[in-house]
This record gives C-alpha cells, structure tokens and sequence, in this order.
C-alpha cells in the first residue's frame, strides 16, 4: 500500500463522510491536506497565535485549555480521532487570534487542511459544511456543559466524578497528581488536595505519592450525585 493509499485509510476511518462526499471534494482534500506526527507534549497553539491550518485528529489525544491571570488552567476539550479544533475554525472563519492553548497529550497524527482551502471548501461544498457545523455544535454543548459545571455545581462533587470516569466507575489506581486534577477542574492545587484528603478520611480513596486509588466507587459516587 502506497503512502498517499495509507493516508486516506487514515482519514476515511475518522472522517468517514468524506468516503461519499462529492468527488471534488475528496480529491480537493487529499491534494491539500497535509499528514502531520506531532509528539506527545507538543504545543500546536499558543494564545495570540494566527491560525494557518484546521487540524483534524487522526490518531492520538490533545488537550485546549485556557491560563487565568493567577496562572491556574481549566481544560475547555479534548481532541480525540476524527474531531478537529473548533476555536481553530471560529478563527480561521472570523480572522480572529487563537484564544487559548493547545497541547498534545499523546502522540498525534493529524491532517492539516490550509486556512484557505477550509474558508474556500465552506463556500463550494455542503458535505463539508455539514462537518464543521455538526463540530462547532457539538463543543458549544460541552463548553455549556462545562460553564454550569464551573458556575453551579461544587468541586467536591466535581471532584469525585472526574475520579469515577478515570477508573470507570470501578475500584482502579489512577497515576497522576493534584496538579494535574486542578488544572483539569479548573481550581487550585490546595483545593484539591484538601478535598482528596477528605475522601481519604472517608475511605473512599487512598492518596500516594503521583497516585490516588479509588477504593470506594459507590461512596464517591454518592458525592458525585451531590449539587
């Protein structure tokens, strides 16, 4: 199999509207669209960066996440296979700078598509504009999401349902830090540290170091379910 037949194996796998998309446009997208490996750790944008290509996930994870005046992170999504970064394409659309961070948290493949192509693709073909569209609805949803959670609900509660999804609700060891969980939740590292301390107590954890364990699911699933 040829690189280019590897290439749109990779693309169709993620994308798979395109394998019935008008023949201009699969032919457009894989004579601009450019492979790209990106490293684990790597930033692909910088708050204040110009926008030149729309990226879209073909293997590996990224996170976009936002830096508050006090230095404290909250990640706003995740970009796994076959999503593609929607503030990257409200700025390619609107000419504005990127407004936040992106950063590889895997490794990642990616197909690049030129700012102009992807503006040029909007006008010319529905297939495609269905695609971006159906991204910026879906991530508004979960930045809603996000805002009620930050606005409404209380971190310990915030807190204990992150720890389920990383075990999948089942008893596990999670390996990460109280860093890490802050900057995920969009808090100080004290606050989580003061609440994970508090789960201990309760039994539901046990707290080492660059480790937490989730002993009790049901326990902290019952904070979970708190307002």
């Amino acid at each position: 199999m040829s690189s280019s037949d590897a290439f749109k194996d990779e693309v169709y796998t993620v994308l798979p509207f395109l394998r019935t998309a008008p023949a201009a446009l699969r032919e457009a997208f894989f004579a601009r669209a450019i492979r790209a490996d990106m490293p684990a750790g790597r930033h692909l944008c910088m708050e204040g960066d110009r926008c030149l290509h729309l990226p879209i996930v073909l293997a590996g994870s990224a996170r976009i996440y936002k830096i508050g005046g006090q230095g404290r992170e909250i990640t706003l999504y995740r970009l796994e296979p076959g999503d593609s970064c929607i503030l990257t394409a409200s700025c390619l659309i609107g000419n504005h700078d990127f407004p936040a961070f992106a950063i590889t948290e895997t490794d990642v493949v990616a197909a690049l598509v030129p700012a102009t192509d992807f503006l040029r693709w909007l006008g010319e073909h529905a297939a495609w504009r269905t695609y971006v569209f159906g991204l910026l609805w879906n991530r508004l949803v979960d930045v809603i999401s996000l805002v009620e959670e930050v606005t409404f609900r209380r971190m310990d509660a915030r807190l204990a349902e992150h720890l389920l999804k990383l075990t999948g609700n089942v008893v596990g060891t999670i390996h990460t830090t109280h860093e890490a969980l802050a900057d995920e939740l969009g808090t100080a590292r004290e606050v989580v540290s003061r609440i994970l301390k508090e789960f201990e107590r309760q039994g539901w954890v046990a707290l080492s170091r660059g480790t937490i364990r989730v002993c009790d699911p049901r326990g902290l699933l019952g904070k979970a379910r708190q307002n």
